[in-house]
């Protein structure tokens, strides 16, 4: 089991998992958050901001957008629901 230690450095300034977000001024679980977004928008943005900087693979660059479409997807039959 890992050992967790303190870290002097904020959650937010740091990325566990690569540097796809470091680019950005604001991460989107900041703009997230503070902007008390639902589950569905956050994730779709958070795929969005992400798909062009993670990869230099194309075939994951579509995966990224498939995967915001599907949570667009989701917004969308959730609201249906609704009405």
């Amino acid at each position: 089991m890992k050992k967790h230690r303190r870290s002097d450095i904020s959650p937010t300034k740091k990325q566990i998992g690569g540097q796809h977000y470091k680019h950005l001024e604001i991460s989107p679980a900041e703009f997230i958050y503070k902007n008390k977004l639902n589950w569905y928008v956050g994730n779709a943005i958070k795929y969005l901001v992400r798909f062009d900087k993670k990869y230099s693979n194309k075939a994951k660059q579509v995966e990224d957008l498939d995967k915001a479409t599907h949570y667009i997807q989701l917004l969308i039959e959730q609201l249906n629901k609704r009405a």
